[in-house]
């Protein structure tokens, strides 16, 4: 019977790679998305994207909330988006996405339509602010299944978007050349200051030192 088995095997095998013409490049669909992560861990990318998505998280308010069955930006909501918008400005290769989430009150199909609206909100708000639509990606609902309290009735803190680092955009010339260090590092890099550019007075202090 195992023998048998392994013949069959065989033979499927056999039959499958006959129908692809020798030396012809495996599709891409072969090798799923972790071929697509593991290419990002090898480049870097992946490493750099996480610091980044940590600055972010540190250096600005990441979430905004809404008034009950409301999509409406309050002047809170504003302040926080525009810290928002001037932080991601200064990283014109990387790309963000706006998950939405409602409070466990109503449907759970019209939580997940209110949540789509609030995120379609921050981000037409970011959009007017001067951030291209291209680096803002689809939003996506939760709608009331990732509630920071859990409770069956309204909750503030639920009702809320949330912003966060999803990647870099592929086409950016800094991104094509892998230079993802330089982006992360920006305000080092763009504060060193040459060698050239020391007096001699400063040079004899150093080597002094």
């Amino acid at each position: 019977m195992i023998k048998k088995s392994a013949v069959l095997a065989l033979l499927l095998a056999t039959s499958a790679c006959a129908t692809r013409e020798a030396g012809k490049p495996l599709s891409g669909d072969l090798f799923g998305q972790s071929n697509a992560n593991n290419t990002a861990v090898m480049s870097g990318e992946r490493d750099f994207a996480i610091q980044l998505a940590g600055r972010f998280a540190e250096e600005v308010p990441t979430t905004i909330n809404f008034e009950f069955d409301s999509a409406q930006l309050d002047s809170a909501a504003r302040a926080t988006l525009d810290q928002q918008a001037h932080w991601i400005k200064q990283f014109p290769e990387v790309r963000f996405r706006v998950y939405g989430h409602t409070d466990a009150v109503g449907s759970s199909s019209y939580n997940i339509r209110l949540g789509r609206r609030r995120a379609q909100a921050a981000v037409n708000y970011l959009v007017s602010r001067g951030i291209s639509r291209a680096r803002l990606e689809a939003m996506v609902s939760y709608g009331e299944t990732q509630p920071l309290i859990v409770t069956q009735d309204r909750e503030r803190r639920n009702r809320r978007t949330v912003t966060e680092v999803s990647g870099f955009l592929k086409r950016h010339p800094t991104v094509l050349d892998g230079k993802y260090a330089q982006i992360i590092y920006r305000e080092y890099v763009a504060s060193a200051v040459p060698a050239s550019t020391l007096t001699a007075e400063q040079s004899l202090q150093s080597n002094l030192e």
